[in-house]
């Protein structure tokens, strides 16, 4: 039977991965895979994560499941980061990362009405289809992106956006927007959520980059904000980037809705048919450092500092090609949030830019700003002007 196999596509960033590996020079700059780096090319762990594990191994005395939906403290430390405190709407589940959040808040909807069609942004994180078409579930794109201004189309969005027929689901970025780090402004997001409203949409939060923005409560306010004005809501939350734990697989889906204790049930279920009982380390990691002054105080200094760092990185890139270009045209740059930005160049400039300079970033110019530092900056501005971009 397995004969009968088709190969599958290769994932372009894995792809992008394996050429940059096998390229000998020592000049080349790795722009494509989505991790936080530091100024000397390290993920490292944080502070807080250190002292995290070294409490739970000296402390812990069993490896006994926790239950479906994971540790139920995990998922209180979890809710009050997002929405500032407890909610008698709120429920919540531990899942493996952020992308386990999504297919499962996802499969939730699919359970609750099988017939519903899902609204992407355009463009979106290349995850979300993959997943959907894995589900067989009806996609459809709504407008997000203008390349032209490098910025939210918030015009054609809302206008997209108020079209979505009641009982559909549509995907938001609740901040830091991945491939484009474009995100709404605040008056946008009143915008977008009205028109959310009138549709009687049922919305799915991304919420992979809690913290990298601007901060971790103004990164929030957007999913507060809906949080107050939708009548239900499902929020899939990742711990891989804001506690950079990403090999411990640490993700959770919080859902909002007038009937907590059945979306609890009905989530809890798609544990255990999925994989039972979820993974705990990270969690636990998590928990403890949520649950500890001095480590939660600890935690929120070390990522203040990579923000500030991403941000610095920005502010860098957008006056060197200012000062290249003689032009403002990529101050976008600057404006942008999280670890992405799309840059508008073409595939054969993105190309030119990896054969002639070994500046490896994915074929619609999205960068990884993480992977900059105060040297390679000028590199990057370097090989763009030279190749027209």
């Amino acid at each position: 039977m397995l004969e009968t196999l088709q190969e599958q596509p290769k994932d372009a960033i894995l792809s992008l991965m394996e050429s940059f590996r096998e390229d000998p020079r020592d000049t080349k700059i790795d722009l494509g895979v989505g991790v936080y780096r530091d100024a000397s090319g390290r993920t490292p762990i944080m502070r807080a994560v250190k002292d995290a594990e070294r409490r739970i191994w000296e402390a812990q005395e069993t490896k006994a499941y926790t239950g479906l939906a994971g540790d139920p403290a995990f998922g209180e430390g979890v809710r009050d980061l997002v929405l500032g405190g407890p909610s008698e709407r709120a429920s919540i589940v531990c899942t493996p990362g952020g992308t386990g959040a999504v297919h499962k808040g996802l499969e939730l909807a699919r359970l609750a009405s099988g017939g519903m069609t899902v609204h992407i942004p355009d463009p979106t994180w290349p995850n979300h289809p993959a997943i959907l078409r894995h589900m067989g579930v009806p996609t459809r794109t709504y407008r997000y992106f203008d390349p032209a201004t490098r910025r939210v189309d918030v015009e054609a969005m809302v206008e997209d956006l108020s079209a979505v027929p009641r009982g559909d689901v549509v995907v938001v970025h609740g901040c830091c927007h991945n491939p484009t780090g474009a995100d709404p402004t605040a008056e946008e997001w009143e915008r977008i959520v009205s028109a959310l409203e009138a549709s009687g949409a049922t919305v799915l939060v991304d919420l992979a980059y809690l913290g990298f923005g601007d901060g971790l409560a103004e990164d929030g306010e957007a999913t507060r904000l809906m949080v107050e004005r939708l009548p239900e809501l499902m929020v899939a939350v990742s711990c891989s980037k804001n506690f950079g734990i990403y090999r411990e697989r640490t993700g959770a889906l919080l859902t909002l809705s007038e009937n907590a204790k059945l979306a609890q049930g009905a989530m809890s279920s798609l544990n255990r048919l999925n994989y039972s009982f979820p993974p705990d380390h990270g969690a636990r990691i998590v928990l403890t450092i949520l649950g500890d002054e001095a480590l939660a105080a600890d935690w929120r200094s070390e990522l203040s500092d990579i923000r500030t760092h991403m941000l610095g990185l920005r502010d860098q890139l957008a006056s060197e090609l200012r000062q290249r270009t003689n032009s403002d045209r990529f101050d976008f740059v600057a404006q942008h949030r999280g670890m992405f930005s799309r840059l508008g160049a073409t595939k054969e400039q993105v190309e030119h830019m990896r054969k002639e300079h070994g500046v490896y970033m994915v074929g619609d110019s999205r960068i990884n700003v993480a992977g900059l530092n105060a040297e390679t900056v000028p590199l990057l501005a370097a090989a763009m002007v030279e190749a027209g971009v």
